[in-house]
């Protein structure tokens, strides 16, 4: 071939000196067909944009530019050499071996790193890989360094010069960006041991930068090819560098002489098809008729270019649109050197990494990202197992007390103490240790919709099962307190059915709160995610905790609800614990356990609630908690309630039963079973309180006065005939008496016994027909003091009278068969007139 034909450009960087030479070898040299060079991409551009107006087509071998790529502006010009943004798919390939999505951009403000930027950009866009942070500096990179890490960028894709390089690498160790969590991809042109001639420059120590460093990945066009074939020349790659070694001797080495040696058999290549071309076509037509205004054969010669396609010696030789698909290699910094690790054919778009050889920092590839593994705090199975455990002991115990209630029912003690109330006790217990299970149930063991459906569920449960086993405590509770206190209700029987009543009455409360909970605000299952914590394995991973709540839009407002009717509730126990505090029977008086289970429910509440708030981030200790405060309170509360009664009934069962101001003891009779046997032990005691009977006695005194009245006025009528007051006294001074000895009652030193005494005279009375026979008798029309209307008057009076203070005392009951007297009375009961017989049943 004859290459004097042929324009070769070497021409230094200087704009004026480069494009004088070349409009000097144009106007002034023989007509050239191509032109061979350009190294500076500023003057390259300026002769390749000015090489349309003359048909030549030029061909460069070190312009990496990417701006040369515009065939609009540049449709003459070639290149053997790989642009810059030739790297860019060859990066996309490396990211998508790697599965690496997500990444960030730092790049130098300067047109050539920026080109290559935009274009990465491009090729990126549409490939499923998000650029998620776009950082550029002129001088202080530390700045953007900073915002990468703050976007938790984990791979960086760089384009900087060597000094730029070694401070961005400075300020990626102040960052710790750096290791197994991070990689860096830059340019791999540097020169060898780069980072020795910059150092200086920087604050930043040999050994901190050289570990910022180590790892990073360089991109770089292949200088060339790592093939063995032969190549169009017909030496090897690895024969042609051994020969020009040996040619170069001690001069300096340059990386584009494979793509010089190429291009010389490209322009080579392209005249060889030219000349065929012309040969097939025309045989009056040269090459060498070629002119600066032939176009036709300025036409040829492009397009014989464009058809370019054999195999050198830096790799297979193609063009597409001027731009050459060339191979793009990988090298990896390790230990104070760039070693190779993979390549990048472009023409067949293929990437090949020797995995034996790339080394990374951790155990793994880096991750595109900080990987988030959301962890389920969840409560601890060993934990729920002790728990439950514990729980069921509390239930079997709760069971146990049940069946002794059962058993002993018809026990005198466990009469007076409300069986059934006592079950009802038992039985909101079992509920309260029941909604233990419930509050252990997470989402490690159950479904999100089940989780759901259980925040509704234990609450309910826990609710009505406080409300039953203290609402029943108060209720019996109640029940003495009215027969004590209010006078009243002392003559009133209130039977189980009405406690019975009184419980469902605060459990309406409380189904009322819960279905408008429900109806209005129902309770959700909600996520709580918490801040990152390392992996404990040491995985590149963060673990997010997260923790399932249940609540609701105005969760403060229905809990405030809820603990302030639990509360009012506690103090109306409170107050009925206090009011029955001297109750003197203590099959009765439970004030003093309801008094301890208040103070101890109360107490564990508040601090059971204070603490789960401030450990509601760890589950464990918040269930551990919860389920120890109902645990205690359950087992307290049943503890206090039945174990003291278990204890009465092995060791003196009937002490329990009698008044501790007044042993006694007294024979129901056969029809007082009929009654509630609750009922008639209250009954039976409330004779013992002093403040009723104060209160009865005060109302008896004013009643005597009344009566005291009426007799004297019944004897002023008799006092004007002894005969008329001997004939009372003989025959109604019984009567008279049993009037009388009222006072016997209300004049009692204490005020506290209701004793009814029938006083009979000593003397038998006269009879009516023993009168002395001397008396002269009257008419008795005309005498209204006789002897017929005295017996008239008193015969209707003196019942009268009887009658109208018995009942303040019991009232008459003419159907009993004997006198029913106070418990205080003797047993043995002295005989009184069949025609008057007592019954105190109001006391």
């Amino acid at each position: 071939l004859t290459l004097f034909f042929i324009l070769f450009i070497f021409s230094q960087c200087d704009n004026a000196k480069g494009l004088k030479a070349f409009y000097d070898a144009i106007k002034y040299g023989p007509n050239h067909l191509m032109v061979f060079g350009g190294v500076c991409a500023t003057v390259t551009s300026i002769i390749a944009e000015s090489l349309k107006g003359w048909n030549l087509v030029q061909l460069s071998f070190a312009a990496t530019t990417p701006e040369l790529a515009d065939k609009k502006k540049y449709p003459y010009f070639f290149r053997t050499v790989p642009s810059d943004n030739a790297v860019n798919p060859a990066i996309l390939k490396l990211l998508k071996y790697y599965h690496w999505k997500r990444v960030g951009t730092l790049t130098q403000d300067l047109p050539r790193f920026s080109e290559v930027r935009n274009d990465l950009t491009g090729v990126l866009y549409g490939e499923d890989i998000e650029i998620s942070d776009t950082e550029s500096f002129s001088d202080d990179p530390c700045t953007s360094v900073k915002k990468l890490k703050g976007n938790d960028v984990r791979i960086i894709l760089g384009q900087f010069d060597e000094e730029m390089a070694v401070k961005v690498f400075c300020c990626a160790y102040d960052e710790e960006m750096y290791g197994s969590k991070y990689l860096w991809i830059i340019p791999g042109w540097y020169e060898n041991l780069w980072w020795e001639s910059w150092i200086n420059s920087s604050q930043c120590l040999s050994k901190n930068l050289l570990a910022a460093m180590e790892g990073y990945i360089g991109v770089d066009f292949e200088p060339l090819s790592s093939k063995t074939s032969k190549t169009i020349s017909g030496r090897t790659p690895q024969q042609y560098e051994k020969e020009y070694n040996a040619k170069r001797g001690d001069g300096q080495s340059s990386k584009f002489h494979g793509y010089a040696y190429d291009g010389i058999w490209v322009i080579a290549k392209t005249l060889q098809r030219a000349m065929k071309y012309l040969n097939a076509t025309t045989k009056h037509q040269k090459i060498e008729d070629f002119n600066y205004t032939n176009h036709k054969l300025g036409k040829i010669f492009l397009d014989a270019m464009n058809e370019t396609n054999f195999f050198g010696v830096t790799g297979q030789v193609v063009f597409r649109n001027g731009e050459r698909m060339g191979t793009i290699k990988f090298t990896q910094f390790q230990e104070r050197k760039e070693v190779k690790v993979g390549e990048y054919n472009a023409v067949a778009d293929t990437l090949e990494i020797n995995n034996s050889v790339i080394r990374f920092q951790g155990l793994e590839p880096p991750k595109d990202k900080t990987i988030i593994q959301e962890e389920l705090r969840k409560i601890s199975l060993p934990l729920y197992s002790i728990l439950s455990a514990l729980t069921i002991l509390g239930m079997i115990m709760a069971s146990a007390f049940l069946f002794f209630n059962i058993k002993n029912r018809n026990q005198k003690l466990i009469k007076m103490s409300s069986p059934y109330m006592n079950n009802l006790i038992i039985l909101g217990g079992m509920l309260s240790y029941a909604s233990i299970f419930l509050f252990g149930l997470d989402g490690s063991f159950v479904s999100e919709k089940t989780f759901e459906t259980l925040c509704t569920v234990r609450t309910w449960i826990l609710t009505v099962g406080y409300t039953t086993a203290f609402g029943a405590m108060f209720a019996k509770t109640w029940r003495v307190h009215a027969i004590f206190k209010n006078v009243k209700m002392k003559k009133k029987i209130i039977k189980d059915q009405k406690l019975l009543v009184i419980v469902g009455g605060m459990l309406l409360i409380d189904l009322c709160i819960l279905i408008c909970w429900q109806v209005v605000d129902p309770l959700r299952r909600t996520v709580e995610k918490y801040n990152m914590e390392p992996d404990p394995a040491g995985r590149d991973i963060s673990i997010r905790p997260i923790l399932e709540h249940c609540e609701n839009t105005h969760m403060t407002i229905w809990l405030g609800i809820v603990y302030a009717y639990k509360g009012l509730l506690m103090l109306f126990g409170c107050f009925l614990a206090w009011e029955t505090r001297n109750v003197s029977i203590p099959a009765l008086n439970d004030s003093k356990y309801i008094g301890m289970s208040v103070y101890n429910v109360g107490i564990m509440c508040i601090i059971g609630a204070a603490v789960s708030f401030l450990t509601r981030d760890q589950p464990n200790v918040q269930f551990c908690i919860v389920a120890l405060v109902i645990i205690f309170c359950s087992t307290i509360t049943l503890c206090l309630v039945f174990v003291p009664k278990l204890i009465t009934l092995r060791t003196n069962p009937d002490a329990a039963t009698q008044n501790r101001r007044f042993q006694f003891t007294q024979n129901q009779k056969k029809e007082d079973s009929k009654t509630s046997t609750s009922v008639t032990s209250v009954n039976q005691a409330s004779t013992s309180r002093l403040e009723g009977l104060q209160s009865e006695n005060h109302r008896l005194r004013m009643k005597i006065t009344e009566l005291d009245k009426d007799l004297e006025e019944v004897t002023m009528q008799l006092q004007d005939t002894p005969e008329k007051t001997t004939y009372i006294k003989q025959n109604h001074y019984q009567d008279l008496n049993d009037i009388l000895s009222i006072r016997n009652f209300t004049d009692s030193k204490d005020g506290e016994k209701a004793i009814l005494k029938n006083h009979l005279d000593q003397n038998p009375p006269a009879q009516w027909g023993s009168s002395d026979p001397s008396r002269t008798s009257k008419d008795p029309i005309e005498d209204i003091n006789s002897p017929e209307h005295i017996q008239r008057r008193l015969s209707l009076q003196l019942p009268i009278l009887h009658h109208a203070y018995l009942p303040s005392i019991g009232g008459v009951d003419a159907s009993c068969a004997s006198p029913c007297v106070s418990p205080s009375a003797s047993p043995r009961h002295r005989h009184v007139p069949p025609s008057f017989r007592v019954m105190v049943s109001g006391l």
